[in-house]
């Protein structure tokens, strides 16, 4: 009551309010709407019901009320007596009409106020370990969590106590459990560890039961999932029924950034076997290889702390036993293996296989890799082999474009001019199979097309312009909406001119807005003659994010005096793994 207006408790008696003068069905519908949002009421008893608003200050009744008075008066063909009038609190969020405190006429920062100064409290909450923690409110803990309603009314001990300890309770997560209860939404100031809080604070919701906060937990997770937090994540929801929709999102992001997820860290191998299979199972995994796979499951197996290849596994083997080496887990082996598609490894890896300890000591490994060697050499589909989905290519794979040489026929843009694969080369900006711009208009020296001609330019350059406040110049490739390019290699080309780059990145983007440093080159004395070809590798963790934008990006100025910021190059090309 006190949240809804204001109520004067005397000193002598705080527990009673004198009201002369008014009727049980008017003090009803008050209270009716306090507690509940809405409430009924004959029209003729309008007036009493806004008058005894008016003397609590109930703001939002009051208004109603006189509200539908004012309609009555402007139509009295509406007036009718004996009939009621259905009052409803307007919800300020209708989407969330059914959470406390919305729906109610409270004044939600009153409420919050009590929660930090303890102001009417009923009980003081203890974390083992940490001491007080909250002066709350029996209700309001009631309405949230079907556990403390069982605990203040059980008749038991619990139920005259004022008091409440609890145990194994993170006090960050339970402050932030208690803040939604009084406030209805959830409010994480950003942090290094707010993944992590938020985390807790789900465990917290689902023990407690309190399943609009685990629903919010849940949406937040999915607003900031990225690959780096999806591991953490699926370890900690997967043994909770109510979050099978984060799940497989979360199973569905990690299938896509497979390799980037088992190839920067070995904290997938925390996963519960479930999971892991779903992931492996998952129709849109997206990889670079199926080696790639046979490594990240030897990994799961073993439960490594570091990342190790098949090879590795296989050395290892030559003084162990897969009995030692995967220990629990040697029998998932056997339902692992089996989603390894060894069919569509190259026949020289095929080979090694076959002579592995792996497949001398693994009968399962064995007769797989067995299986791969005679459709391999066959060419010919297995009987039954069209419903296996082991013969039978991945949705999204990635087509391998190695550097070779400076100028090579090897990158992605010399492909897409190529119509991938089908035809002679022509300049791919004029078969409209990729998109070039530069920072600066197009001009007779700034010529997209020029860029993946493979003819040598004397002059050609991206010209300067501001963004961020700072100078910068540019070429940006676009590769087409329906691919993507994890970059592990580039290769560009200095014009006819003297303008040597110092300070400049290849950048990669998905929307062509936001971009993610592939390669920093700070100071970089590589180009110093006119026409040099030049080529670097991009390593790291980004070299395993797909992207379809790419630019060359000019962050400090060249040699040149008569124009630093001209980014003076005439050829680019790109390599990496290529998803059509």
């Amino acid at each position: 009551m006190g949240a809804s207006g204001k109520f004067c408790f005397t000193s002598s008696n705080p527990d009673v309010i004198q009201l002369p003068g008014v009727t049980y069905p008017i003090f009803h519908a008050f209270l009716q709407y306090i507690y509940t949002g809405q409430t009924q009421i004959l029209e003729e008893q309008l007036g009493a019901l806004r008058d005894l608003s008016l003397q609590f200050e109930v703001m939002p009744l009051i208004k109603q009320c006189e509200d539908i008075i004012d309609r009555f008066k402007l139509n009295k063909k509406l007036f009718d007596s004996g009939r009621k009038v259905e009052i409803s609190h307007p919800c300020s969020l209708p989407q969330r009409f059914t959470v406390f405190p919305f729906g109610l006429p409270i004044d939600v920062q009153r409420l919050k106020q009590w929660l930090s100064t303890g102001e009417y409290s009923d009980v003081e909450i203890y974390i083992d370990g940490h001491g007080i923690v909250a002066r709350s409110h029996k209700l309001i803990l009631s309405l949230w969590c079907a556990a403390f309603t069982k605990m203040f009314t059980n008749g038991m001990c619990e139920s005259n106590s004022s008091k409440i300890c609890l145990r194994d309770t993170s006090v960050d997560a339970f402050t932030e459990m208690l803040h939604f209860m009084y406030s209805g939404e959830l409010s994480l100031q950003d942090s290094t560890d707010m993944g992590s809080l938020l985390l807790q604070i789900l465990l917290l919701a689902d023990q407690f039961g309190v399943a609009p906060l685990l629903q919010e937990c849940c949406k937040t997770i999915l607003e900031c999932l990225s690959e780096d937090t999806v591991c953490s994540i699926l370890q900690v929801i997967s043994s909770i029924p109510s979050c099978k929709s984060l799940e497989e999102a979360c199973e569905r992001k990690f299938s896509k950034h497979f390799d980037y997820c088992t190839t920067v860290n070995t904290d997938f191998v925390f996963l519960d076997e479930a999971t892991f299979s779903d992931i492996l199972q998952c129709p849109n995994l997206t990889v670079t290889s199926e080696e790639r796979i046979l490594d990240a499951i030897l990994l799961w197996v073993m439960e490594a702390s570091d990342l190790l290849g098949w090879e590795a596994v296989d050395t290892i083997l030559k003084t162990s036993t897969p009995e030692i080496l995967f220990g629990e887990r040697l029998q998932s082996v056997n339902m692992l293996f089996p989603l390894v598609r060894f069919p569509l490894m190259p026949i020289t890896l095929l080979k090694k296989l076959e002579k592995s300890n792996l497949s001398i000591q693994i009968p399962v490994f064995e007769e797989l890799v067995m299986e791969a060697m005679k459709y391999s050499v066959s060419k010919m589909t297995q009987p039954g082999s069209n419903q296996n989905v082991r013969f039978q290519h991945r949705q999204s794979t990635f087509k391998e474009f190695q550097y070779i040489c400076d100028g090579d026929n090897n990158g992605i843009l010399y492909f897409a001019g190529t119509s991938y694969g089908k035809h002679q080369w022509v300049n791919p900006v004029l078969s409209k199979k990729i998109t070039v711009t530069a920072s600066s208009p197009a001009s007779r020296f700034t010529d997209p097309k020029a860029l993946v001609s493979r003819t040598y330019q004397g002059t050609s350059f991206a010209g300067p312009r501001v963004e961020d406040g700072k100078n910068c110049s540019w070429w940006m490739v676009d590769i087409g909406e329906d691919h993507q390019l994890m970059c592990n290699y580039y290769t560009l080309r200095q014009d006819g001119s003297s303008a040597f780059m110092r300070s400049w990145a290849l950048q990669g983007s998905l929307d062509g807005k936001n971009w993610t440093n592939l390669r920093v080159h700070d100071n970089d004395q590589t180009i110093c003659k006119p026409g040099q070809y030049v080529s670097w590798p991009v390593n790291g963790p980004t070299a395993l994010f797909p992207f379809r934008f790419f630019r060359v990006v000019l962050i400090g100025p060249t040699t040149s005096d008569s124009g630093p910021w001209n980014l003076c190059i005439c050829f680019l090309e790109l390599y990496g793994y290529f998803h059509m």
